[in-house]
C-alpha cells in the first residue's frame, strides 16, 4: 500500500476523513450530544487542527485516500491554532466546551519533553479492517526510529492494543466527566532498522484523537 505526505489540497477531504471515522464513537457523541449536528461540527474542529499540522506537523495518507495519520512534532512547545478561540467557537458553537475540557484533560497527561504527539489515526468507516491503519502505523514508525523521538497518543478503548504492536505502552487513562475513557499510551525513541511491528515484553520507563485502523 503506497502512502504519501499531504498536501495544503488534501486538507478538507483529510478533514472528512477525520470526522467520518470519529462520528460513529462514543468519544464523539460526548463531544457533540446533537446527532444533527455532530458531522458538521466534527469536520470543522478537525480542519483547524489538519492545517495546523501542515505547519507545525505532518500528515500522510494512503494513496485511496481512505486513511491518514496526522500528528505534531513537539521539539519546544508550538503556539496554538491562529485565532484558536474564535475559530473553535464558530466551528463547535455551543459543544466547544467539550472540546476545551478534553484537550486540558489531555494536555494534562501530555509529555513536556520533546516528543512526537499522534493525533489523529483515521480510516473511512467502509475502508476499515483492511490494512491501512497498520500500513500507516508502520510508517510512521520507520519514520519515528529516524527522528529518534518519543511518541504519545491517547486512543478510546482497545486502541491501546494495536499500539502495543508498535512499541506503545500504557499509562493513566483518562475518564471523561458522564463520557468515555481514553487510554494514553507512550513509545519511547529509539532506532530500529525495521518498521515490522514489535510485541514488547516490558513496559517502557518513564489535542482530542481518534483510531479506527
Amino acid at each position: 500500500m503506497r502512502i504519501r505526505a499531504a498536501r495544503w489540497a488534501d486538507k478538507d477531504l483529510v478533514a472528512a476523513l477525520i470526522a467520518d471515522a470519529l462520528h460513529p464513537t462514543p468519544l464523539a457523541a460526548w463531544l457533540v450530544p446533537d446527532t444533527a449536528q455532530r458531522r458538521q461540527v466534527l469536520t470543522a474542529v478537525a480542519a483547524i487542527w489538519v492545517e495546523h499540522a501542515l505547519f507545525f506537523g505532518d500528515i500522510h495518507l494512503t494513496d485511496d485516500l481512505a486513511a491518514a495519520i496526522v500528528g505534531f512534532r513537539r521539539y519546544r512547545p508550538i503556539p496554538p491554532p491562529a485565532n484558536y478561540r474564535t475559530q473553535l467557537i464558530a466551528a463547535a458553537g455551543a459543544h466547544a466546551g467539550r472540546f476545551d475540557l478534553l484537550d486540558i484533560l489531555l494536555s494534562a497527561k501530555q509529555p513536556t519533553e520533546p516528543h512526537f504527539h499522534l493525533a489523529f489515526l483515521a480510516v473511512r468507516p467502509d475502508a476499515q479492517k483492511a490494512g491501512r491503519g497498520t500500513a500507516l502505523l508502520a510508517h510512521h514508525r520507520s519514520r519515528l526510529d529516524r527522528i529518534d523521538l518519543p511518541s504519545w497518543t491517547a486512543v478510546p478503548c482497545g486502541g491501546q492494543h494495536l499500539l502495543a504492536r508498535y512499541g506503545y505502552t500504557p499509562r493513566q487513562p483518562i475518564t471523561l466527566p458522564g463520557g468515555p475513557t481514553l487510554y494514553p499510551v507512550r513509545r519511547n525513541a529509539h532506532r530500529s532498522g525495521s518498521a515490522m511491528p514489535v510485541n514488547p515484553s516490558r513496559s517502557v520507563d518513564n489535542r482530542w484523537q481518534n483510531f479506527h485502523a
